[in-house]
């Protein structure tokens, strides 16, 4: 193998001394330009795996705009959804490693859905970086005001008096409140049938009519109903209670122990990426989680903003794995 020698070893101490010192000066930009922050040379996109308005939209959109104005270049959102959020993440999984593409991620494309789907076409774990968690949202255990549970151990009663009977519907197969009612059913020992729908908008008006008994769902779409009267929240699926409704109870509060499942959503890049890019954006995108304006805006969508980045979202992130993954494998629960 040939060896090529490095320009530097080859100045001598005599032509290193003979060096003009007005070159000096010259090379000064050059060391400034290779110390600065890493910055966007072109248009960024956020690429969001779901349909336009809905949390993971809403999120990503505020986070782009804010990006636009930090890092000097027009951040877009574009809307990849299909198959659980996985068509959208694939997008970026196999994309360029050049941190102008990030990925808007959720609890399914992080986390769940590498148990759920046998045949996934990339390895999350693998294929994308952690960037930073955006923020956080709560299920809720909701029922109809026609009910007769009034809390978590009437429902638990309720379905142990009649194993199978009470439906729970949700979001969709592999969606948080679908795993959230399977993790229900195996810390209390209940039985109880999945109805899956295509988005929440769907499920709603089954459950205000008494179609289905329950659901465990993202809390913010559900507060104008139960504001109304027309729908009752037994819990919140947090470990303390969440801000929006904070007389409500926890399930840990009702006897549930160690049950907590939020929906969250945050910013990943392709694996690839080098580290000062990620580095970057993570400290950007810590940033903007901070800003006032920002924390004001997720709390008006009843998210809890976060600032965690990097190795802390990776120890989230696993975390998760752990807990979902188990909850997937008890479940028996595939999707093509």
């Amino acid at each position: 193998m040939s060896h090529i020698k490095s320009p530097t070893k080859s100045l001598t101490r005599r032509s290193a001394m003979a060096l003009p010192t007005l070159a000096l000066p010259a090379l000064l930009p050059a060391v400034a330009s290779a110390q600065a922050p890493w910055a966007p040379t072109r248009s960024m996109r956020i690429v969001v795996p779901f349909t336009a308005g809905g949390a993971t939209d809403v999120t990503a959109r505020v986070v782009a705009e804010r990006l636009t104005h930090l890092l000097g270049q027009p951040c877009v959102v574009e809307n990849r959804p299909g198959a659980g959020g996985n068509i959208g993440a694939e997008v970026v999984a196999k994309g360029d490693a050049d941190g102008h593409t990030l990925l808007m991620c959720t609890i399914g494309t992080a986390s769940i859905n590498q148990f759920l789907y046998p045949r996934l076409s990339f390895d999350p774990m693998k294929d994308l970086a952690s960037v930073a968690l955006a923020n956080l949202v709560v299920n809720a255990v909701v029922v109809p005001a026609e009910s007769p549970a009034r809390s978590i151990q009437d429902l638990i009663a309720l379905a142990k008096r009649d194993p199978g009977g009470l439906n729970y519907g949700t979001p969709g197969n592999g969606t948080s409140g679908h795993l959230c009612g399977e993790y229900f059913k195996h810390k209390t020992g209940t039985e109880l049938g999945h109805v899956p729908y295509r988005g929440t908008g769907a499920l709603i008006p089954d459950l205000l009519a008494g179609r289905i008994q329950l659901t465990f769902d993202n809390l913010p779409a559900y507060i104008p109903h139960i504001r109304e009267g027309r729908l009752r929240v037994l819990a919140v699926t947090s470990r303390e209670r969440w801000f929006t409704l904070p007389e409500v109870p926890t399930v840990i509060e009702q006897g549930v122990t160690d049950f907590e499942a939020v929906a969250w959503f945050g910013l990943q890049v392709q694996a690839r990426t080098p580290r000062a890019i990620v580095d970057r954006l993570t400290a950007v995108a810590q940033e903007i989680c901070r800003e006032p304006a920002t924390v004001a805006k997720f709390r008006e969508l009843g998210a809890m903003p976060s600032q965690l980045g990097g190795a802390d979202f990776d120890r989230f992130i696993a975390a998760e794995n752990e807990k979902w993954g188990a909850v997937v494998r008890a479940a028996n629960i595939r999707l093509d």
